[in-house]
């Protein structure tokens, strides 16, 4: 008993080691390398000491399991600094190329200054883990700085989005102001429902801007479903975050207050399509696909999108990981041409900036993230985020670069996102480098006297 629960901890050990930088594992990562390592040697010194009756072969069976412990560890953290290595001395041109495709999330800006400074990313997701212990102005300061370091290098400015949706995700609150979300406003009258939602979007981009970001990942249009919650669903939470079960209503509020954004300097992004009120599982974790039919999507889910999307042509979509059955049901939407090149930009004409949900979800992670970052890049996907761990960036650049080098991406697909990129702006000409949105007369001040 005692000898199967040794081999039960090696083999559990290994297993997290040679996972040690999965994303699922990113909150405990800072101690748990090195926890490994001290465990596997302490666990061998301890058999070794013991000795006792085993056979010879069982022994050396069990102390090699117990030298896996720390090897499996240093082998996973050994790929990470391969893959950093050849992305940081990846050939300038197709490096460029590629990386103004990715957005990440960062906790130090010492892990994406260079990465800035070089050209091998497009832009920066900021959440409340780069305010922890700090103030508003310390964030504007180094988003401003990040900037800086753009412009000296000839580089345009990055894209700083956030998830500020008001309500259960505000992910950067209460340092900016807590505010409600749109889906406060499906009650109201329809006149003052509108003023009340450009209203809100005003508010919340004039606290962004002001912070120097210049994308909101909202408003969400994901109709509200009445089915029974989800006790799985820990993340998603859609059925709290949806404006309706109504797309007229959805498409109302969306559109006001997508326009409020964009007064205010900040690029809206319209989000979930194809739609996660349909989807039957929070797509974090797990995979999910919507089952019903296009005409039924296109006369409901869709409504609000392809409304939004023709109000405010300067709205960004964003993607989900669901996969969509009526269109493809083998990959998720995110990564399927057919949706992106085939639904969106052929059948709706959609022309402007299309980016991923984050792809470290389970969804895309889990059927493999090599494949998933050349999947969507083949796909006409614009902006790639990668943002809860954004030491994932360095792997999925490394794939993307292999696949360069290779001819696994299509030439044609990314000559066309090139061209959006290009055409659309990063910081809706707010003068990022001189910070004016943030002496605006809302500006840092504003907004302490927002919070008080």
């Amino acid at each position: 008993m005692r000898s199967g629960l040794w081999w039960g901890m090696g083999i559990l050990l290994v297993a997290i080691g040679i996972n040690v930088n999965h994303p699922f594992l990113a909150a405990p990562r800072g101690w748990l390398a090195p926890a490994l390592v001290a465990a596997g040697l302490a666990g061998l010194g301890i058999l070794l000491l013991r000795g006792g009756r085993r056979q010879r072969w069982h022994r050396r069976a069990l102390a090699g399991l117990w030298v896996a412990v720390p090897l499996s560890c240093l082998g996973s953290e050994g790929v990470f600094v391969l893959d950093r290595a050849a992305v940081l001395s990846a050939p300038a041109p197709l490096a460029a190329e590629l990386g103004q495709h990715f957005m990440i999330g960062y906790t130090r800006s010492d892990e994406v200054e260079t990465l800035a400074a070089k050209g091998l990313i497009g832009g920066i997701f900021i959440s409340r883990r780069n305010l922890a212990g700090r103030t508003v102005q310390d964030l504007h300061d180094e988003i401003h700085r990040l900037q800086e370091s753009r412009r000296r290098a000839g580089l345009p400015p990055l894209r700083v989005a956030t998830d500020q949706e008001g309500g259960i995700v505000s992910k950067l609150s209460p340092w900016l102001p807590r505010r409600p979300s749109p889906s406060t406003l499906a009650d109201l009258p329809p006149a003052e429902r509108r003023v009340a939602a450009r209203r809100l979007g005003v508010d919340h981009g004039r606290d962004l801007s002001s912070l120097g970001v210049t994308v909101n990942f909202a408003p969400v249009l994901d109709l509200r479903n009445d089915r029974p919650p989800d006790p799985l669903d820990i993340n998603s939470q859609i059925a709290r975050r949806a404006i309706s079960d109504d797309p007229a209503v959805v498409w109302e509020v969306a559109a006001a207050y997508a326009e409020g954004l964009l007064e205010a300097g900040v690029r809206p992004t319209v989000k979930h399509f194809p739609g996660l009120g349909r989807a039957d599982r929070d797509t974090h974790v797990f995979p999910a696909e919507i089952r019903e039919s296009r005409e039924t999507l296109e006369a409901t889910d869709w409504l609000p999108f392809r409304r939004v999307l023709s109000d405010n042509p300067r709205a960004m979509l964003m993607v989900g990981h669901a996969a969509l059955g009526a269109v493809d049901s083998s990959r998720p939407a995110s990564l399927s041409r057919p949706v992106i090149d085939g639904l969106i930009r052929r059948d709706w004409g959609f022309d402007g900036l299309v980016v991923t949900d984050d792809l470290v979800m389970g969804p895309v992670y889990g059927r493999g993230l090599c494949d998933s970052v050349t999947d969507a890049l083949n796909a006409g996907i614009d902006l790639l985020l990668i943002a809860y761990d954004g030491k994932q960036f360095y792997r999925a650049m490394a794939c993307a670069l292999e696949a360069g080098m290779r001819d696994g991406l299509d030439g044609t697909a990314l000559a066309a996102s090139r061209r959006r990129l290009e055409r659309v702006p990063a910081d809706m000409d707010i003068d990022v480098n001189a910070g004016n949105a943030a002496s605006s007369s809302h500006g840092i001040a504003g907004l302490a006297r927002d919070r008080s």
